[in-house]
């Protein structure tokens, strides 16, 4: 069931194409989740957000979103495995859609039942909007030409900085299981917010961990990048 009444919900129109529509987002990463929170409030869209699979589900019972949009890497499991349930659920969420820094997952997505795939990072407005309304049951759409939205959006340093100061605290300590999803979160909001020698240090970190250095030797570059970021942000 959705929160609002029939007569509650905003009307799609050209300027707000996803106007009455309630996305949930499945992302881990606040960076990334803001970037998402952006475009649904360029687009009319209400969202409401899980951080990993169980509080997904948890949604998922209390009510009806229009739109699911899961990241592939989660703390808990993979974003496959909901993607698979959704996909055979009844009612069925009406559009489902992955996303992941790898362009490489997205055949893995659709083959787990997702309608389409959102590479990271995301940020053009009009490109969101497509993927959604593109995929939408003919009368949920809005009718009539629209005008095509040129903007993008860039999400607020601070959530980057959440992002590293939670990757820091898992880096130091957790399983191997762990350890791979922390690195393997690492990269991905390295890649979205567009540190390339973030993201080249984590890729580094995790091919030496996959080849037996010893885990403080593989991370301790890694975690001097982090420390270096976190007490630049802190001084602005």
């Amino acid at each position: 069931m959705d929160d609002f009444p029939e007569f509650h919900r905003p009307r799609a129109n050209a300027a707000r194409p996803l106007a009455g529509l309630t996305v949930l987002l499945v992302e881990d990463s606040r960076f990334a989740s803001e970037a998402v929170r952006l475009l649904c409030l360029a687009s009319g869209a209400r969202i409401r957000r899980a951080d990993c699979l169980k509080a997904a589900r948890r949604h998922l019972g209390t009510y009806f979103p229009a739109v699911a949009i899961v990241d592939l890497g989660l703390p808990d499991g993979s974003g496959l495995d909901l993607i698979a349930e959704m996909d055979s659920a009844t009612p069925r969420v009406p559009v489902i859609l992955a996303t992941s820094g790898e362009d490489a997952a997205s055949h893995l997505a659709i083959a787990a039942g997702a309608d389409g795939f959102l590479a990271k990072p995301l940020a053009g407005i009009a490109g969101f909007q497509q993927a959604v309304l593109s995929r939408l049951p003919g009368a949920a759409a809005p009718a009539g030409p629209r005008p095509v939205p040129k903007g993008r959006v860039c999400p607020e340093g601070l959530t980057y900085r959440e992002d590293l100061e939670q990757a820091a605290r898992r880096l130091a300590g957790g399983t191997p299981r762990e350890l791979a999803y922390t690195l393997q979160f690492l990269r991905s909001v390295a890649g979205a917010a567009g540190d390339v020698t973030l993201q080249f240090s984590t890729r580094t970190a995790e091919a030496q961990v996959q080849s037996g250095t010893p885990r403080g030797a593989a991370l301790r570059r890694l975690r001097a990048d982090i420390s270096e970021r976190l007490m630049s942000q802190a001084s602005i």
